[in-house]
């Protein structure tokens, strides 16, 4: 197989995993993944990227620190959220929630099921590991870029080495409970998280694909 029809098909079956196995990931593996989303390009080679990895005992007592916070509902993100969704934006949206709440058999209506299902983006949706990433607040938007960038990597060589893997802006709305559970600088913000394991592929949730726009939607030739 060709770089390209390799690099295609991961880019074609790659998913956010939103149930896991219990068995954690290999250390070695682990090692792997972050050595390949460390060649992801930055402005100026700056690597603003820091990443804290847990596992086992430390993945359980963050997981337990983030479902508190969302409880309480203390709300306090480093980065602003998106104001609002309007036309194409919340179109994809909807949909994707709706093949979500569709493939765990959430009715449209049902508040309490989706308020169950949001509350398990704070217990990692199971995974035994989670990978928080941080920008230094000097760098602004690009730095969050750049980081952007290291999260599609991570990512990829996961899927490449049979690792689920979902990126979670949903729990840096508790930046400050995040800061606090890992001693992180106040130089830093609290960007995202990934949360990464073996995927259930029996899991209903794991069933669904979310699709892409076409070219034109979001090309603007200029022959």
């Amino acid at each position: 197989m060709s770089h390209h029809a390799t690099l295609q098909e991961l880019l074609h079956t790659r998913h956010s995993c939103r149930a896991f196995k219990s068995d954690p990931v290999p250390k070695d593996v682990i090692t792997h993944i972050l050595h390949d989303a460390g060649r992801a390009p930055s402005w100026c080679n700056a690597q603003p990227w820091k990443v804290i990895v847990t596992s086992g005992s430390q993945t359980e007592a963050f997981r337990e620190a983030t479902a508190t916070a969302f409880d309480n509902g203390a709300a306090a993100p480093d980065y602003p959220f998106p104001d609002t969704y309007t036309g194409a934006h919340l179109e994809r949206r909807r949909t994707c929630g709706f093949q979500l709440y569709e493939a765990v058999g959430i009715g449209r209506g049902d508040r309490e099921g989706r308020a169950r299902q949001m509350r398990e983006n704070y217990t990692l949706f199971g995974a035994p590991h989670v990978a928080v990433i941080t920008c230094p607040k000097e760098l602004g938007p690009y730095g969050v870029l750049d980081c952007g960038g290291f999260i599609t990597a991570f990512c990829l060589s996961a899927k490449a080495q049979g690792i689920g893997t979902v990126p979670q802006a949903a729990l840096s709305l508790f930046s400050d409970t995040i800061r606090t559970h890992f001693d992180i600088p106040e130089d830093r913000n609290v960007l995202a998280a990934i949360s990464f394991g073996h995927p259930d592929d029996a899991a209903s949730i794991n069933t669904f694909r979310t699709d892409r726009a076409a070219l034109d939607e979001f090309v603007d030739w200029r022959d």
